[in-house]
């Protein structure tokens, strides 16, 4: 019953005259003093005029919080998504499209989301970054990572470990000596797939690699053996299919492979022998290549931390056709 109703009765039994029949009289008992039905009234007015003395009659039901669980459907699969009970910085909506935002940049590389059902932990701690990614093949594929309490948007945005962490899900877990192509991998592909989905620029993607990340074994196990399949295929494949070949004939984190097995499968899709050749080279010589004279081939400069395109340079066609943006994964 509302206010004014509650108002409306209270009034018609005040106004009934002395001897009127009600419930209360006919039991024997008195009915309420017309003193008392007066109070009763004020009181009722009191809180209708007053919203703060009324709020208790109009006061919502509480609703629920959202739920810290969430699934999110991605090309070829869906991700289990446990966010943070504590309050952070960014919002929970934030955070989804962080994860999406990773999830497609993979997605688009490969062609695919990695795996069909990925479990993903955010932790959170007293931090204002995103840090501590772990990948495992665990349940399907399992990645544990911390978001900081007071990270704010735009470290979500420019955010690079969860995108690395999910490109572990697509290569074969190694054994203990040959956790170098592991990262190697996630360390060149994160940047490139990145840049082809426009969530980094170019030049940014290569500013990396000249600045310091292909002098590390894995990464420039990736970008010679991408520019070296260009060359054999004349620039119609690329490391990129090498990597969808692995994934799509079963070699995903879930399956232990040795590393001859994973790279066999990856020159099979591109119909070259450069991968094994490449690893070969490798485990003799530390540095197969001059990445000064690289660079000039692919059109490259870093000056002052800035990344300059000489398109006149014998192999830019193959440093655009690295960065260029593939066909919509499958869904």
């Amino acid at each position: 019953m509302n206010v004014m109703h509650r108002l409306g009765h209270l009034c018609s039994r005040v106004a009934q005259p002395p001897g009127s029949p009600t419930r209360a009289s006919r039991d024997g008992v008195e009915p309420p003093s017309a003193v008392l039905l007066l109070l009763a009234l004020l009181v009722l007015l009191t809180g209708f005029l007053d919203p703060v003395a009324g709020q208790a009659l109009h006061r919502k039901a509480p609703q629920n919080e959202a739920p810290q669980n969430v699934v999110l459907r991605v090309p070829g699969g869906k991700i289990d998504v446990t966010l943070p009970e504590e309050k952070l910085k960014v919002s929970r909506q934030d955070l989804l499209n962080w994860v999406r935002s990773a999830a497609d940049a993979v997605s688009h590389y490969y062609g695919r989301f990695p795996v069909p059902h990925l479990t993903l932990k955010v932790r959170s701690d007293a931090s204002s970054r995103v840090h501590h990614g772990v990948t495992y093949p665990k349940d399907g594929g399992l990645i544990l990572i911390t978001v900081g309490r007071d990270a704010d948007i735009n470290e979500l945005k420019t955010d690079w470990t969860l995108t690395h962490e999910m490109v572990h899900l697509a290569f074969p877990s190694m054994e203990d000596n040959h956790h170098w192509i592991e990262e190697g991998l996630s360390t060149y592909v994160e940047p490139v797939a990145r840049a082809q989905v426009g969530q980094i620029p170019v030049t940014e993607a290569w500013r990396q690699f000249i600045w310091g990340r292909t002098y590390w074994g894995g990464a420039m196990f990736c970008l010679v053996a991408d520019v070296r399949i260009r060359e054999r295929t004349k620039n119609r494949k690329g490391l990129q299919d090498a990597l969808r070949g692995i994934l799509n004939s079963g070699g995903d984190i879930t399956q232990d492979w040795d590393i001859e097995k994973a790279l066999a499968r990856g020159d099979r899709a591109t119909g070259t022998n450069v991968l094994r050749t490449l690893y070969r080279e490798m485990r003799d010589k530390p540095a197969p290549v001059d990445l000064d004279q690289l660079w000039r081939k692919l059109g490259l400069d870093l000056k002052d931390r800035i990344v300059t395109f000489d398109d006149k340079a014998s192999e830019a066609n193959i440093r655009r056709a690295i960065t260029t943006l593939r066909s919509s994964p499958q869904h």
